[in-house]
């Protein structure tokens, strides 16, 4: 097997198809976490140095607006200037947490399509300053749309991205449930063969994409976007399996020819995702767990300490409660409970202890 080795800080282009083969080759996958602002962006990376993994950074379109501040009047232009500098931030601290991180964004519908390609406005002008662009990667999600708009509309994007070295992600079929205003609810009860993409269709992307630049395919298996009861999402990994037989045996390619992703893996069972990655997943996507790990602890600290958030100064005993209702005290918590959540996830993915991160 290849050692590999990069530079710490954000990975770009051809540093960033050795990430994903690196995790690929070693039978793990990295966690993809969306975060909101730099309390969890910086949670993100000091989970990663914390289990010496390197880890992927991820914001949806919202979480973007959201770091640039709800306050800001002009929606879109909040959604690009906040993903921009929270893809600044991290190459900022990236490099001195010691880990290697990717920089993508999250579900991007037909509607938002005009945000991807703002961010690629951004990502050239970077790109020429700086020899690299701004995020290793985007996602194009169009899979609610017919597949041929998909994946001419995926290969669009791409031929731009290319130039950049950047990667893009595609989707098949349809991840159940909803992520930042991006899908539909669950229903629970449904027998929905769009939970489950087909390997005609991975075949065709493949084949129309892979002469135009780096992507990976987020496939659906059954998996769901948030918590939902045990039993009730009926993960089949074997689909992925078959749609790399597929693609290698039509293309005469090595084994595991795509570099695939699994969304909506918050509360899946560890078997399935083992498997999964034994099949060619790099990545899975993280929200739903690491949002909760951090309100937990806020929430458990304002219970603990009710009457600093009712009184500055306590009427009965004259005590100032400035230390526990000063927003470091409990936002530190919130950043300590996704460091923890992510312990166990590079567990899970078989990440820890295997950053290629260089001195």
């Amino acid at each position: 097997m290849t050692k590999h080795s990069l530079k710490p800080g954000v990975v770009t282009g051809e540093d960033y198809k050795t990430l994903v083969n690196a995790a690929k080759e070693g039978g793990y996958a990295l966690p993809a976490v969306n975060v909101t602002g730099t309390n969890t962006i910086n949670a993100v990376m000091e989970a990663a140095a914390k289990a010496n993994s390197d880890i992927i950074i991820q914001l949806s379109n919202s979480g973007g607006q959201f770091y640039a501040g709800k306050g800001l009047e002009d929606a879109f232009t909040a959604k690009v200037m906040g993903s921009v500098s929270a893809a600044q931030h991290a190459h900022l601290l990236a490099e001195h947490y010691g880990i290697c991180a990717a920089m993508h964004t999250d579900h991007a519908n037909k509607a938002l399509i005009p945000w991807i390609e703002a961010l690629l406005d951004e990502g050239e002008k970077y790109y020429e300053i700086h020899g690299k662009p701004l995020y290793s990667s985007h996602m194009l999600d169009l899979s609610a749309e017919d597949i041929d708009f998909n994946l001419s509309e995926s290969a669009r994007i791409l031929e731009r991205m290319a130039k950049i070295d950047m990667s893009l992600e595609i989707e098949l079929g349809v991840t159940g449930g909803e992520e930042d205003g991006i899908g539909g609810e669950f229903e629970e009860s449904a027998d929905n063969s769009k939970l489950y993409t087909q390997p005609e269709d991975v075949l065709r992307a493949f084949t129309l994409l892979d002469p135009i630049g780096h992507f990976s395919v987020a496939a659906s298996f059954g998996n769901v976007h948030g918590v939902y009861k045990p039993g009730n999402v009926k993960l089949r990994p074997e689909i992925l399996k078959n749609s790399q037989t597929l693609v290698q045996q039509t293309h005469g390619t090595g084994l595991n020819p795509l570099h695939l992703v699994f969304h909506g893996g918050s509360g899946s069972e560890k078997a399935k995702i083992h498997e999964a990655v034994g099949y060619g997943v790099f990545k899975m996507n993280i929200d739903t767990d690491t949002q909760f790990a951090f309100s937990k602890q806020v929430g458990a600290f304002v219970k603990e300490n009710s009457r600093a958030f009712e009184y500055q100064i306590d009427p009965d005993s004259g005590q100032p409660y400035k230390k526990m209702y000063d927003p470091r005290a409990y936002l530190r918590l919130g950043e300590q409970g996704i460091v923890e959540r992510l312990q166990e996830a590079c567990e899970d993915l078989g990440s820890m202890g295997k950053s290629i991160a260089s001195g």
